[in-house]
This record gives structure tokens, sequence and C-alpha cells, in this order.
């Protein structure tokens, strides 16, 4: 239960990225946040009937994630927002391995 919730919260924190991001000029941000986002909710939706294949997955989403994060954060050299989402990412992925345990 305590697992829904979080990645529910990180599934529409993506999303609300997103939509941020567009609403400063970047459709790539509504793009990315929108897909990032629904693929976190596959990834609930897988776990509710098969534990193992969904950590997995949430665990290879949010490891993409954190690369994704990391190599913005080196080229703009700006905290914000890629600085922050890679620790937000970073956190879920721990999360998601322990899920797998």
């Amino acid at each position: 239960m305590t697992a829904g919730i979080i990645l529910t919260v990180w599934g529409l924190l993506l999303i609300l990225g997103g939509f941020l991001g567009f609403k400063k000029g970047s459709k790539v941000s509504l793009i990315a946040g929108a897909s990032c986002g629904i693929l976190v909710f596959l990834g609930i939706w897988i776990l509710s009937f098969a534990p193992k294949p969904g950590w997995v997955f949430l665990s290879c989403l949010n490891f993409l994630l954190s690369l994704n994060f990391l190599s913005r954060l080196l080229k703009t050299k700006k905290f914000m927002p890629s600085g922050m989402l890679l620790i937000l990412t970073l956190a879920v992925l721990i999360f998601c391995l322990a899920g797998l345990k």
C-alpha cells in the first residue's frame, strides 16, 4: 500500500514537472514528463499482479531517468531542476531496489 502511494506521487511529480516545463516553453519537457509518469503508472499496474517484474521495470526506469538527469546536470551545471530531480530519482531507485528483496 505504501509503495503504491510513493510511486503514485512520483508519477504525478514527473507529469507535473513536464507541465511546468511546458509552461516555460518546452514541449519536450511535457512529452518526457508525461511519458515517464505514464511509465511509472504502468509499473504500478505491473506490481499489482507480478511484483518482481514490476520492481525490475521501475528500477530500470528510474536508473535510466537518473542517467538522464545526471547528464543534464553535468551539461548545464545548474542544480534546478536536473540536480533536484537526480536526487529524487535516486531516492526512488533505492526504494525500488529495496522492493526487489
